[in-house]
């Protein structure tokens, strides 16, 4: 009977604990809602619900995010200097920020490049630039494979381009294979756990550089700390360990320029092997390195959005978009020229 009632006892005492966890959790939640509320509208898609910026006039310029971030993983670049010549449009993926991911979604890449251009066609975009930092670089290429008539050229910043063997240190905590444990694990431990390890987390995706003090709210960092968040992020990880070796197996069919930033001391993702690998896989391919980390846009703002600018310029030369030699450009971030 003694060994019942312990048994009982830990029961009980385990349940409370999930209880005051869920229930921090969804504090945790409301009040990160809270201090980054929505920015822009949204937009019915197929079921799903996409939370878009739309702003400026002119040839449009679609920014993509990579994984665990939303749109205001961009705020940091001057935007309303490219929206003086430019339409600006800022996506949070499905099931990321504000936008959502029904329960039988599968985060597949090809997916999410279809709900891209979907908003691309209703909010008639024509041909515009596609901007996708990390994993968005994945959707960007995507979208350029299946949607080429969609895309006008493509400006990848520390893009996923190709498999990776093993998961980056900061994020392999997502890598949960079942869905059951992946639910029962964002709405109890991944919140706390999070918070503490937070700090750590983020020093590791921006070094060397260092990360911004207002990145949880300016930067809308603070939105991971969401269940959903973590579930549609370890959902992307399995998706992306899936998809991208047939999308790799793709790249020769491109028929949009590429456009290719990388920094040489990216701790997420090695340049060499997803940057200067793109240059041997299409002659379409333009790869420029910095000094500098995974976080161009919000580390090295000024420079990154002069190549975008760049980019975009060069768009509108006619003889822009034929095949050309694919090279490497090495550039002195400091120098703010890219």
């Amino acid at each position: 009977m003694l060994i019942v009632y312990l048994l009982a006892c830990l029961v009980i005492a385990f349940a409370a604990v999930v209880v005051v966890l869920m229930r921090f959790t969804r504090r945790v939640a409301r009040r990160a809602e809270a201090a980054v509320p929505p920015d822009g509208q949204f937009l019915d898609i197929d079921g799903e619900r996409l939370h878009y910026v739309d702003f400026g006039q002119g040839p449009a310029v679609v920014f993509i995010h990579g994984l665990s971030g939303q749109l205001r993983n961009f705020a940091y670049l001057p935007l309303e200097t490219l929206a003086r010549t430019h339409r600006v449009v800022l996506v949070d993926r499905p099931g990321s920020g504000y936008s959502t991911r029904t329960a039988q979604h599968d985060g597949a890449i090809a997916s999410q490049a279809n709900a891209v251009a979907r908003l691309i066609d209703t909010l008639g975009l024509d041909r515009p630039l596609v901007v996708g930092h990390s994993l968005g670089g994945a959707v960007s290429l995507a979208l350029a494979l299946d949607h080429p008539q969609r895309v006008g050229a493509l400006a990848l910043i520390a893009p996923l381009t190709q498999p990776v063997a093993d998961v980056p240190a900061a994020f392999r905590p997502l890598a949960i294979r079942s869905a059951w444990w992946r639910r029962w694990v964002s709405r109890t431990l991944a919140v706390p756990v999070g918070m503490m390890t937070g700090r750590t987390t983020l020093t590791y995706v921006f070094g060397p550089e260092d990360a911004p003090k207002d990145f949880l709210i300016r930067g809308g960092g603070v939105l991971s700390y969401r269940p959903g968040n973590f579930e549609a992020s370890s959902v992307d990880i399995l998706a992306a360990a899936r998809d991208m070796p047939a999308l790799a197996a793709r790249y020769a069919s491109l028929s949009v320029p590429v456009e290719i930033l990388y920094g040489r001391q990216d701790r997420i993702l090695d340049y060499r092997v997803q940057g200067e690998t793109m240059r041997l896989a299409s002659e379409r391919v333009h790869l420029t390195l910095v000094d500098g980390g995974h976080m161009l846009p919000v580390t090295q703002p000024e420079a990154t959005m002069h190549w975008v600018q760049e980019v975009a310029a060069r768009m509108a030369s006619p003889q822009y978009g034929g095949a050309k030699p694919a090279m490497t450009v090495s550039v002195n971030a400091a120098n703010d020229a890219v």
